[in-house]
């Protein structure tokens, strides 16, 4: 299978990079894992990303979630003529997290020429999906 990337080869460095001085910088997100269709990345569970009860805060799994996904969309498009935006979200979380890292991996379900829509699915350390999210992104002309 041939990679859906624009470039044939991408370092994890490249897309840790693109983190800096972001939100997903913040919440400790970090790419470990880039395959022909897919990435994977991390982010802890910490005092950060928790809400006042002591679990994952379903926003901190959608700000992953988006992340992933956005990165996705921007490895497809020509950046000197295109850009991706967030267009819409969904969310559902299946199950809850106290501590650890949890991992998103995120596949396309339809690359277009001005949406992507990407499939993420967030699992706990034991692989136990805590997450569902769909992120359809906008592929916008740049001016």
């Amino acid at each position: 299978m041939s990679a859906i990337w624009r470039k044939q080869h991408i370092e994890l460095n490249e897309l840790n990079e693109l983190n800096k001085n972001t939100l997903g910088e913040a919440l400790g997100i970090q790419f470990t894992e880039i395959g022909n269709n897919y990435l994977v990345a991390t982010m802890p569970v910490t005092h950060v990303t928790k809400q006042p009860y002591g679990y994952l805060h379903g926003g901190a799994s959608a700000a992953l979630a988006e992340t992933i996904g956005s990165v996705a969309s921007a490895l497809i498009i020509n950046p000197e003529k295109q850009l991706c935006m967030g267009l819409e979200i969904n969310a559902n979380h299946v199950k809850a997290v106290q501590q650890g890292i949890v991992t998103a991996r995120c596949e396309p379900l339809h690359i277009g020429a001005t949406t992507h829509v990407w499939d993420i699915r967030i699992a706990n350390e034991k692989h136990q999906l805590i997450c569902i999210s769909r992120l359809t992104v906008a592929i916008i002309k740049k001016h």
